[in-house]
């Protein structure tokens, strides 16, 4: 009987210890981009806090928020995001954390730390108080918005509910998911860049691809490659197409338009024939000069007979 006894307890403990688990999360402090330490069995019960575009888990002893379609958890004074529900997570710094996860009153903090202890829970934690003045004058105004202009809060990703335990799916594997199954696109700003930086592959998952240096083009045509040979045989190109032949101004009109060049001869029988006219001319009037001054000699010597 005591046997028996003993065994109904340890199998009570054992009931109640994963009764408990299940309603639980357990966190550590990791590096960004990869886990955390949030253990979660299953998809935890999000309610939404009034007024607010936020969500809150009430039955986890986290801080653990969902908002524009990510979720956000506050641990050791460090707020980590991920688009999956149980991670893996990245570091957020003050200095960009969403206004509206800013705004969270202290009540819904299920895990609140030490210093939040007598703050005012239906108001927003003094991260001014707590951060400093610098991050005080960097987020200035952060605490003062229109509460009816608050935007809807984003639809829950449901369908992560049937990708618990050993079905959770790899880093890989989450945006693919992500983009067949929930199509809500993050509108502040702020969470767009996390959301960006969170699909990008982490640094080790990165293959080093160097980009190509840039070449001259004289050195492009250098570095081409050589024709490739078909069974042996050079490739045949086609002939470069040659221009048709030019013709040509005769040789007299290239000789004009070249200084200092001789010119044309074609113009000497032209002045040969002046010449030629002239001495004719001479010629002819030889003979009728001859022949007068014999007929004055004749007659001259006529005279003298006669004397």
């Amino acid at each position: 009987m005591q046997k028996i006894r003993y065994g109904l307890i340890a199998m009570w403990l054992l009931l109640c210890s994963v009764t408990s688990a299940a309603a639980q999360v357990s966190i550590g402090i990791g590096l960004p981009n990869v886990s955390i330490g949030i253990n979660l069995p299953l998809f935890p019960e999000l309610v939404p806090v009034p007024g607010y575009p936020v969500y809150y888990a009430p039955r986890l002893d986290a801080n653990y928020f969902f908002y524009d379609g990510m979720y956000w958890v506050y641990l050791d004074d460090n707020w980590y995001a991920s688009s999956w529900y149980n991670g893996p997570w990245s570091l957020v710094y003050p200095e960009v954390v969403p206004l509206f996860i800013l705004r969270i009153p202290v009540y819904y903090y299920r895990q609140p730390p030490m210093y939040f202890r007598g703050w005012q829970s239906n108001a927003p934690p003094r991260w001014g108080e707590h951060w400093g003045h610098n991050w005080e004058q960097r987020r200035s105004g952060w605490d003062r918005w229109n509460r009816g202009s608050a935007p809807a809060p984003a639809p829950l990703p449901v369908y992560q509910r049937q990708y618990s335990g050993d079905r959770y799916p790899r880093v890989e594997q989450q945006h693919t998911l992500r983009n067949q199954h929930y199509r809500y696109q993050p509108r502040d700003r702020v969470v767009r860049q996390h959301f960006k930086e969170q699909r990008a592959p982490a640094p080790a998952q990165r293959g080093r691809k160097e980009a190509p240096p840039i070449r001259s083009p004289r050195q492009q045509d250098t570095q081409r490659p050589a024709p490739q040979h078909r069974g042996g045989e050079d490739i045949k190109r086609p002939a470069p197409v040659q221009a048709p032949p030019q013709h040509r101004a005769p040789a007299i009109k290239d000789q004009r338009r070249q200084p200092g060049a001789a010119q044309p001869k074609q113009q000497a029988p032209r002045s040969q024939g002046k010449e030629q006219r002239s001495q004719d001319r001479v010629k002819s009037q030889e003979p009728s000069q001859g022949h007068g001054q014999g007929q004055k000699k004749d007659e001259e010597r006529g005279r003298e007979r006669n004397n």
